[in-house]
């Protein structure tokens, strides 16, 4: 039973190599790219990728199912550019494909490395990214969980270590403020559908809660400095996403009050 694997790209050249080196032994590999303009599409012709392009829409999400269409193979594995699957992973992978009783989705632990440095704090982070081909379809909305999970669903021991996915995930404060900048407003939309209303409560509390959470319940002080740093980010993170909704529902006040007033000068001169 062959392996598809799926990478999401744009302007990725970064890491792509490696990662590409990292599942060079697979049976297809589908980059789905977002009109890159740097080396990435030099870097998958090189290895001989199946490349498909997608209409640049910011992230990777609306594009999932899109890309998960041209897998041919029985099972797939989804990667992210800036991701190395190692060998004990993928021949672990392998033989479990071939057992009678081999569940149809697997949950995969990942190795966070946050400014150059593995976050045990943020371990193990399991992610559903190998399942049989047709078993799953993702949402369109940023990070968020596949929408339709069919089969049994089995979630490798994290203690395995060596079976764990290897993610570069912010290696600089800049691309972590850049990216907060984008997947910030990204959330807006979400708590807009949601109903989700600005409050100084949730502006006071959200982020001190994300900060607590990462750096005391989810052991970040055994990061060291790293950790507290990454803590304070995130919870910068909750920060953001709350006043960008403050403006959000502000505009949107101002925009009321301008419709209002001529329709109130009409009404009072007819």
């Amino acid at each position: 039973m062959g392996i598809s694997v799926v990478i999401h790209t744009y302007n990725a050249d970064k890491y792509l190599e490696e990662c590409l080196q990292s599942v060079s032994s697979v049976e297809e590999v589908i980059i789905c790219d977002m009109y890159s303009n740097d080396r990435t599409i030099e870097i998958a012709q090189k290895y001989g990728c199946k490349i498909i392009y997608h209409e640049n829409v910011g992230f990777a999400d609306p594009a999932r199912n899109y890309a998960l269409s041209h897998a041919t193979q029985d099972w797939v594995l989804v990667v992210d550019a800036d991701e190395v699957i190692t060998k004990e992973l993928l021949d672990y992978l392998r033989e479990e494909t071939q057992k009678p009783d081999c569940p149809d989705v697997f949950l995969i632990p990942r190795k966070n490395y946050v400014f150059g440095k593995f976050m045990r704090s943020l371990y193990p982070n399991c992610i559903l990214r190998f399942f049989r081909r047709g078993n799953v379809s993702f949402s369109k909305h940023v990070h968020c969980t596949p929408d339709e999970i069919r089969g049994v669903e089995y979630k490798i021991d994290p203690k395995r270590e060596e079976l764990a996915i290897i993610h570069y995930n912010y290696d600089s404060v800049a691309s972590f403020i850049s990216r907060t900048n984008t997947y910030t407003t990204l959330e807006l939309e979400k708590m807009a559908k949601r109903g989700f209303k600005f409050s100084l409560k949730y502006l006071i509390l959200r982020p001190f809660g994300e900060f607590i959470k990462r750096y005391f319940l989810k052991s970040g002080y055994k990061d060291g400095l790293h950790g507290f740093i990454v803590a304070l980010l995130w919870g910068m993170y909750e920060s953001i996403a709350i006043i960008k909704l403050w403006e959000y529902e502000k505009n949107q006040k101002l925009i009321k009050v301008e419709n209002i007033v001529p329709q109130k000068i009409e009404q009072a001169t007819s």
